[in-house]
């Protein structure tokens, strides 16, 4: 079993083909991520206008609005490590996208179960989010790139938070009002 000492020293050994290597994978990963905050955008604007909770409703708003915030940061990523700004699909967030899509036709407008569903299809995004920025936050910080794993440690960040209120409207009051609610 090998230690951490191991472990990083064989981060620090590097080739150079194998940084390039790494490098590439992380600006796939970059593109990808970017790919899915932009079509989250208009994924958190469906999510919004379907709540039935006004509380529920400010979060999606909130949060657009940073994810919007989280787009430009990206730019700024891609910038910093001298690449353009470019997305490639995400099939992960395409497919979480199809799914809150399909929570919003199949739940009845203005009920507290709508708001369970939507709650939910935004954490599923939100825990992708979250593994993503984790990852590209590790690999810029292997990588030497200072300015790059700050800007994704303020994105991660907000990940958090937004995962946080959610369990929190979740939890308080939503989940139990949606019990009560008469099929």
């Amino acid at each position: 079993m090998s230690t951490l000492k191991s472990k990083i020293a064989s981060l620090i050994e590097r080739t150079p083909e194998e940084e390039n290597s790494l490098k590439v994978l992380f600006v796939d990963e970059l593109k990808d991520i970017y790919w899915a905050e932009n079509h989250l955008v208009k994924g958190l604007k469906k999510l919004a206008e379907g709540s039935t909770s006004a509380k529920l409703k400010n979060a999606f708003t909130t949060h657009l609005s940073e994810t919007e915030g989280q787009i430009a940061r990206l730019e700024q990523v891609f910038k910093s490590i001298g690449e353009e700004a470019e997305a490639i699909k995400c099939e992960a967030m395409n497919g979480l996208l199809k799914e809150a899509d399909e929570l919003l036709s199949d739940t009845e407008e203005g009920t507290e179960v709508r708001d369970v569903a939507l709650i939910s299809a935004a954490q599923k995004c939100e825990h992708y989010e979250i593994a993503t920025y984790g990852t590209l936050k590790t690999l810029a910080g292997v990588l030497g790139y200072e300015e790059a794993k700050k800007l994704l440690e303020e994105t991660l960040a907000e990940e958090k938070n937004a995962d946080k209120l959610l369990s929190e409207i979740a939890e308080g009051g939503v989940n139990l009002s949606a019990s009560k609610e008469k099929e």
